[in-house]
């Protein structure tokens, strides 16, 4: 560990930026290459802004991450609803550390910008993301209780500070289950040289912003395989062959999720509604690496048994759950210098019993992306076109061209 001190700097501006800019960028050399983990407390080979107590039974780690983004939108209707966005989509503060014992983990992380907050379906700013504790059995299996992700599909799992394009898919948003206040179960084996990985999780199935709980909970299970070993650096939860693994590494998943008698149209997310829905969410996916190269598919199907509803603010006005299977597929080369370029391919089709609401919706983009400190620092540059109905070409009325270009800064 170590400690440091600054002298109060003079009123003059330029006495200022050492002081500032060239600390930052030291703790950003000293960023360890492991991966950001969601479903753990970072704890080791990390080398950013960190305390230990003097006894040794306190230890706590601090990190900070933005995204800055300018994205436009030009809507193929013939009318004026081209839009520019230009926010800081995400702030977040992480702290990992234990008490008393390593075995005693914890982990909390919380947002301070608007959409990061789940406040337009809510109404409330939910700026606390996760605030949960572990404790460690062994290397090999621990349990969570508390605020965080479930075991979810792939691309939810992966910390959005990992992504290789400015946003997940489509298909994440339309079927992901997102964050819950549970007990997880996570046990970790190997069968000769072949990792398996196994979750459990028993939460409420409201999300984020229950105060109370009935007796309609959620369930939820994750198992992934990896036949040709570990990834280097956990490169499994993070997109884009950084690493450019030496030899080809494969991750396979499944999962499934019963959320029974959830009172918001997306389970964990969405608005609340007069009637309870319950949601049964299936999910597969992969990750293949090597040499640079990355290949990432997944599979989401949602059934629900009475998909249409109500709100619950307003009675009057209906809403759906979204019923139906979507497949989101990603191809990537890690060029010389940190450059990289991507596509991704998402499509995503509505049960016959929304059809009167939701399209047939497909998206294709390209992303060039300069990784300066791998996912710590990096500009990405996005381009994509929606079209829905399967009708391909630029007169499609219900299509839409979009650009988006976004700085990711943290340590």
């Amino acid at each position: 560990m170590w400690h440091h001190s600054i002298s109060s700097p003079t009123t003059k501006f330029r006495y200022l930026i050492p002081f500032v800019f060239l600390p930052l960028m030291f703790l950003l050399q000293q960023v360890s290459h492991g991966q950001e983990r969601d479903d753990r407390a970072t704890l080791g080979n990390f080398k950013g802004i960190q305390f230990m107590s003097s006894d040794s039974l306190f230890y706590t780690n601090f990190r900070f991450r933005m995204q800055n983004r300018l994205r436009y939108t030009n809507v193929l209707d013939g009318e004026s609803n081209n839009e520019w966005e230009a926010r800081v989509r995400r702030l977040r503060l992480r702290m990992d550390g234990f008490i008393y014992t390593p075995k005693i983990s914890y982990s909390v992380q919380l947002a301070f910008t608007r959409g990061d907050q789940d406040f337009d379906d809510t109404g409330v700013p939910n700026i606390v993301r996760d605030a949960v504790m572990f404790y460690n059995f062994s290397d090999d299996f621990y349990i969570s209780f508390g605020q965080n992700k479930l075991p979810g599909n792939r691309q939810r799992v992966n910390s959005s500070g990992q992504l290789q394009f400015a946003e997940r898919s489509l298909v994440n948003a339309a079927f992901n289950i997102d964050r819950d206040f549970n007990l997880t179960l996570h046990l970790n084996k190997h069968i000769s040289d072949m990792p398996i990985h196994a979750k459990f999780a028993v939460s409420t199935g409201e999300g984020r912003v229950a105060v109370t709980t009935d007796d309609g909970l959620a369930y939820t299970g994750r198992l992934e395989f990896l036949p040709l070993g570990d990834f280097t650096n956990d490169g499994d939860y993070s997109e884009g062959d950084l690493e450019r693994e030496p030899t080809p590494k494969l991750s396979l998943a499944a999962g499934y999720s019963y959320n029974d008698r959830t009172r918001r149209s997306g389970g964990q997310t969405g608005k609340s509604v007069v009637n309870p829905f319950t949601l049964k969410t299936g999910y597969a996916d992969m990750m293949f690496k090597y040499t640079g190269w990355a290949y990432m598919a997944e599979y989401m199907r949602r059934d629900v048994d009475n998909p249409l509803n109500f709100l619950e603010s307003d009675p009057l006005q209906a809403i759906h759950a979204y019923k139906g299977w979507g497949i989101n597929q990603q191809l990537s080369y890690l060029l010389q210098d940190g450059y990289e370029i991507a596509s991704r391919y998402t499509y995503v089709k509505p049960h016959h019993d929304i059809q009167a609401v939701e399209l047939q919706t497909e998206v294709i983009e390209i992303g060039a992306t300069k990784y300066f400190k791998a996912h710590r620092l990096k500009f990405q540059a996005n381009a994509s076109y929606l079209f829905r109905d399967g009708v391909f070409n630029n007169s499609n009325g219900k299509g839409t061209w979009g650009g988006t270009f976004q700085v990711e800064l943290g340590i």
